[in-house]
């Protein structure tokens, strides 16, 4: 790229996009300037402020570092060599509001497809918006809604909450050989949180495991002491707390603090990102988690990111550009913009390059639900201020620490 491309690389990230204002749409803008004369515009719909702000600024960056790669090697293959633009804009962390902003992107930036909203709240309230005006969205999201309407325009690349739950305990239970008989389950009372606990307790009642704690708490508890006694008072042998940030520090604090030393095993959101381990510091060593991805299945690509942002690739950052990536590939295999012909590739494509191969299994595939069938979780756990991937063993990357924590 010479000096005046930079330049207008430069502006064209700074300049807001005309006509868009409120709820939000303020900070619309595009992340790269036009380098000719027909760009492909793709929304982004991501919480940026608000308490999911982190999630969402992990997975813009995402988002920016393959449409950067993508643009600096020629454009979208098979499609001229178009330039990407990504349209973002800030759902906050309201679901009317992503609803709202969703609407206005559509019918203002001739958006060939959506991508987002990490928060499965969000992504089902901007499905309602994508699916009326016949626009592919691509979101990592767990909800097992999401894929369960019938909608021919949702694609998800993750597993769906439920078997991601499933996962949780599943895989902590063949961690601790199988002698596991009690069990604790605490969840936000959120579209991710209640998907995720069904799973969970699906697998528990499966291997006749008695649940002795299943409590729901609402988004943004400010005292986890009520949970903490209900806890200590049932007895149980390993906790499965499943909670964005804020929770999952207040929730892990509390245990270290009251020298509750049963296994923690988070699920996902919350446990799996650099501000975790940075809030707790050594209470979070040890802390397993599941996951519906993790950056040491592709090292090499997600040093990219490390390099560029100076922080390990979190599991959104890593979803969000298989998502794009893939997008783009239907778009050059559709050889078309049109959202019809892109959703109609992307259902009927297999997609084996790029960062598809970032996700478990090295692929995506999308089955007539719009779900990922090769999608797998996997269980990481805190090891040196790191995600290592410890289960199953055939995505193992390290050993399970077993004395850490």
């Amino acid at each position: 790229m010479n000096k005046h491309d930079d330049a207008l690389a430069r502006a064209g990230r700074r300049t807001a996009l005309k006509g868009l204002s409120a709820i939000g749409l303020s900070g619309l803008a595009p992340t790269l300037a036009l380098a000719q004369s027909k760009p492909v515009n793709i929304g982004v719909i991501l919480p940026l402020s608000g308490a999911n702000a982190q999630f969402g600024i992990n997975s813009r960056q995402g988002l920016e570092l393959v449409a950067d790669e993508i643009n600096a090697a020629g454009g979208i293959k098979g499609f001229g060599g178009a330039k990407v633009n990504l349209v973002i804009a800030d759902s906050t962390s309201t679901p009317t509001t992503a609803a709202t902003v969703a609407q206005r992107m559509i019918a203002e930036n001739d958006c060939c497809a959506i991508l987002g909203a990490f928060a499965s709240s969000l992504t089902l309230a901007i499905s309602e918006v994508t699916e009326r005006r016949g626009v592919p969205l691509l979101t990592m999201s767990y909800s097992d809604q999401l894929t369960a309407r019938g909608f021919k325009n949702i694609f998800q690349v993750t597993s769906k909450g439920s078997v991601i739950g499933k996962a949780q305990f599943d895989y902590a239970a063949q961690l601790a050989g199988g002698k596991v008989s009690r069990v604790a389950i605490m969840y936000e009372d959120t579209a991710f949180g209640t998907s995720t606990a069904a799973g969970l307790r699906a697998a528990a009642k499966a291997a006749n495991v008695q649940i002795v704690m299943d409590e729901a708490y609402p988004l943004g508890i400010t005292d986890a002491t009520p949970l903490i006694n209900k806890l200590k008072a049932s007895k149980a042998e390993i906790i499965f707390p499943v909670s964005y940030l804020n929770d999952s520090l207040l929730i892990v604090r509390a245990l270290r603090q009251q020298k509750v030393t049963l296994p923690i095993v988070g699920g996902s959101a919350g446990y799996v990102i650099p501000d975790f381990a940075q809030a707790l510091g050594s209470y979070a060593e040890g802390v397993l988690s599941i996951c519906s991805a993790n950056y040491d299945l592709a090292p090499e690509m997600a040093e990219r990111y490390r390099k560029r942002f100076k922080a390990f690739m979190v599991h959104e950052a890593v979803e969000h550009a298989v998502a794009l990536d893939v997008l783009l590939q239907a778009i050059g295999t559709a050889k078309s913009a049109a959202p019809a012909e892109i959703a109609k590739a992307l259902r009927a494509g297999t997609f084996t390059e790029g960062w598809a191969k970032a996700m478990t299994n090295g692929k995506v595939q999308f089955d007539q639900t719009g779900l990922n069938i090769h999608a797998e979780p996997v269980m990481v756990q805190w090891q040196k201020n790191e995600l290592v991937t410890v289960w199953p063993k055939k995505f193992a990357k390290g050993a399970f620490n077993r004395k850490a924590g």
